[in-house]
C-alpha cells in the first residue's frame, strides 16, 4: 500500500472516530486532496464543503459560479412571480364565487355597467356631430371669403383650429370609451367562463 493510500485511510479513521458531538468538515483543495478537520481553512471557505458526522455527510454547501448564482437569483424571481400570481388568482376566484350566485347574475352586471359605457358613447357621438356641423360651417364661411377675394380674419382662422381640435379630443375619447366597453366584454366573458370551471354551473 503506497504512502498516499495509507494517509488517505488514516485521515478517513479520524474522521470516524471523533466524538458525536465534534463537528467534522471535507473540503478539496486546489490540487485536487480531499482533507477532512474541525475547521476550514480560509483560502477554502468560499469553495464546496461538506458537514460529516460519524462518517456521513449531514450537509453539502456548493459555491456557486457567477452564472450558477444568476440563475438561481431569477428563477428566485419567477417562483416568488408565480406564487404572487397564484395567491391573486385565489382571491379573485373567491370573490367571484362570493358575488356571483349564477351565471346570469353576471350578465346583468356586465349590461349594468355597459349601460353606463353606452350611454357614454352615445353623448361623445352627438357633440362629435354637433362639432363636425359646426366645422363644415366654418370651412364654408371662409371659402365664401375666398371665392370673393377676401381674406379670411384671424378669428374665424382660430375658430377652424379650436374646432379641429375639439373634433381630435372628442374621437380620442370616443375611442377610449369603446375600448374600455371591448375590454369590460372580454373581463365579464372570462369571469363567466372561470364562475362556471369553479362551480360547474
Amino acid at each position: 500500500m503506497t504512502k498516499f493510500k495509507l494517509l488517505a485511510a488514516f485521515i478517513v479513521g479520524i474522521a470516524f472516530s471523533f466524538p458525536v458531538a465534534a463537528k467534522m468538515f471535507k473540503w478539496v483543495d486546489d490540487n485536487g486532496t480531499t482533507h477532512y478537520g474541525e475547521t476550514i481553512p480560509p483560502e477554502y471557505a468560499n469553495k464546496d464543503r461538506s458537514q460529516l458526522e460519524k462518517g456521513r455527510v449531514i450537509k453539502k454547501d456548493e459555491v456557486l459560479t457567477p452564472e450558477e448564482r444568476r440563475a438561481k437569483e431569477a428563477a428566485d424571481d419567477k417562483k416568488r412571480v408565480d406564487d404572487g400570481l397564484a395567491l391573486d388568482q385565489k382571491r379573485r376566484d373567491k370573490a367571484l364565487v362570493n358575488t356571483y350566485s349564477s351565471e346570469k347574475e353576471i350578465d346583468l352586471a356586465r349590461n349594468r355597467n355597459l349601460q353606463q359605457v353606452d350611454t357614454r358613447v352615445s353623448g361623445i357621438s352627438s357633440q362629435l356631430k354637433m362639432v363636425n356641423d359646426s366645422l363644415l360651417a366654418l370651412q364654408k364661411e371662409a371659402e365664401g371669403l375666398n371665392k370673393e377675394g377676401k381674406k379670411v380674419p384671424p378669428s374665424l382662422q382660430e375658430d377652424i383650429l379650436e374646432t379641429k381640435a375639439r373634433i381630435n379630443k372628442l374621437q380620442q375619447d370616443l375611442e377610449k370609451s369603446n375600448a374600455e366597453k371591448a375590454a369590460m366584454n372580454a373581463r365579464y366573458d372570462a369571469d363567466k367562463a372561470r364562475y362556471k370551471e369553479l362551480t360547474g354551473k
